[in-house]
């Protein structure tokens, strides 16, 4: 009997302490819902809109009964085409009724939180330290009043139930930043590569009739550009190698050491429209193996800053309309890598 009675006691005892603990993690569940209701569903400045579509597929799970209609109304419908023909033409028939139904829609995101709480607690948690009504709306304001042309653009801001766009998309008005995407600094993707995301969109207004315009060079200038562009938006204050896919000073000084080897063996690339060539695919083709980063984007910004150096401070605006072998003929960074 006395058996019985201990066992029961102990029993009673730890089940006492289990409130305690469940209410500290509640608290901290309805925090965060607190919060994320306080963020706008979208940001909107002129032409370009930004919706915070991980907001909702949150908080469609703060009630005991998973709020389906709330995926509906506020998750699929905003940006419909992102979904339907983004997505579901990326990855296939297969899974297009992932993302092209409502039914599809409900579905994984009713499951998917759960699945993985701890890493998406996480990013909630990383989005939340931003002001992200403010630092989207100075962001947009800033860009605005610094490019020849404001594209019409839809950027949402999602978890996906498979990545693969990351911070990108099928057009201006199908963009996505990919929260569960792993290879993303959140932070610094959108404070910082928001303008790089931006200008991308456009320069490609300017290059849409360069029948060049899908070549290795092309593609080159194009992120090189986008980096360079980031680097002018902050007034210089960030650093060079800090605009280039956020690379440390010893990844900048690998590329600086190896400049003159890096342009002599990709030129011959330069005209190919495959995609598939060591300049843009140095990760799969390996020309260079110890790169730290990605060399198109490097080298883009190195014919972009010679240019700059050779006409002016603000001659970063004629690249919009200068086709790539242009750029880089009047750069005069060849000449330089000659005379290293």
């Amino acid at each position: 009997m006395k058996k019985i009675i201990v066992s029961v006691l102990m029993a009673l005892a730890l089940t006492s302490c289990l409130p305690k603990k469940d209410s500290v993690s509640m608290n901290k569940e309805a925090e965060v819902y607190r919060r994320l209701e306080k963020i706008p569903d979208s940001v909107r400045v002129g032409e370009i809109t930004i919706l915070n579509l991980f907001k909702n597929q949150i908080l469609a799970h703060k009630a005991v009964i998973y709020d389906s209609l709330r995926i509906v109304e506020n998750v699929y419908k905003p940006h419909k085409g992102l979904w339907d023909d983004c997505y579901g033409a990326i990855f296939g028939e297969e899974n297009a009724s992932k993302f092209n139904t409502p039914e599809g829609m409900i579905k994984w995101n009713k499951t998917f939180y759960k699945e993985n709480k701890i890493f998406i607690d996480q990013r909630v948690l990383e989005m939340l330290q931003i002001d992200m009504e403010q630092v989207f709306k100075e962001r947009l304001l800033k860009f605005e009043q610094m490019v020849p042309y404001v594209p019409k653009a839809r950027i949402s801001i999602l978890f996906t139930p498979i990545t693969g766009i990351g911070f990108g998309g099928c057009n201006a008005e199908q963009f996505a930043f990919e929260l569960n995407n792993n290879t993303l600094d959140v932070q610094y993707s959108l404070e910082k590569g928001l303008p790089h995301e931006l200008n991308h969109l456009v320069y490609e207004k300017f290059r849409g009739d360069d029948v060049d315009s899908n070549s290795a060079l092309s593609q080159t200038i194009d992120e090189g550009f986008a980096c360079y562009f980031t680097y002018v938006f902050f007034n210089k204050k960030i650093t060079e190698h800090e605009a280039v896919e956020n690379m440390s000073k010893a990844d900048w000084d690998w590329f600086l050491k190896h400049e003159k080897e890096i342009f002599t063996k990709v030129k011959p690339y330069f005209s190919d429209k495959s995609g598939d060539n060591p300049l843009l695919r140095n990760d799969k083709l390996k020309l260079f193996p110890e790169a730290p980063k990605t060399l198109n984007y490097w080298l883009g910004f190195r014919i972009i800053s010679k240019y700059v150096e050779k006409h002016g401070k603000n001659s970063w605006r004629d690249i919009y309309t200068l086709k790539a072998t242009e750029v880089l003929e009047k750069s005069g960074y060849e000449n330089y890598i000659q005379k290293l």
